[in-house]
C-alpha cells in the first residue's frame, strides 16, 4: 500500500478531482496549508508599498491506494496541477505499513 501526498496551487484541485474521478480514484482527504519553496515566497504590492508573503496558500491531497495504482495516481495528479510555473507543487509517495477501517475491522487493502 501506498499514501500519496500532492501539495498544489489551490486553482488546480478541481482539474485533478475530476481527473482522479474519472479513473475511478475518487477517495481523497484534502488540507489547506500554506508552505513555500524554492521561490521562498513572493513579493506584491499593496497600496503603493511593496511587501513580501512568506508563505503561499496550497491545497495538500492525501490519496491511500494499493501499490499498483501508485503510479497512475501520480501522473494524473502531475498532469492536471501543472502550469509550467514555479510553484506548481510536489508529488511524494510513501510506503503504508497497515490499513484499518474502524467500522468492520477490515485490515489493508479491503480497508481502503
Amino acid at each position: 500500500m501506498k499514501k500519496i501526498e500532492a501539495i498544489i496551487r489551490s486553482e488546480k484541485l478541481e482539474a485533478v478531482k475530476q481527473a482522479l474521478d474519472l479513473k475511478g480514484f475518487g477517495s481523497m482527504t484534502v488540507i489547506e496549508v500554506k508552505g513555500r519553496g524554492q521561490q521562498k515566497g513572493i513579493k506584491q504590492i499593496w497600496r503603493g508599498r511593496e511587501y513580501t508573503v512568506d508563505f503561499i496558500p496550497k491545497v495538500k491531497i492525501e490519496i491511500f491506494t494499493s501499490s499498483d495504482t501508485a503510479d497512475e495516481i501520480m501522473k494524473i495528479i502531475r498532469e492536471k496541477a501543472y502550469s509550467g510555473n514555479i510553484g506548481d507543487g510536489k508529488i511524494f509517495i510513501l510506503p503504508v505499513e497497515k490499513a484499518v477501517r474502524i467500522r468492520t475491522g477490515e485490515l489493508d487493502r479491503k480497508a481502503l
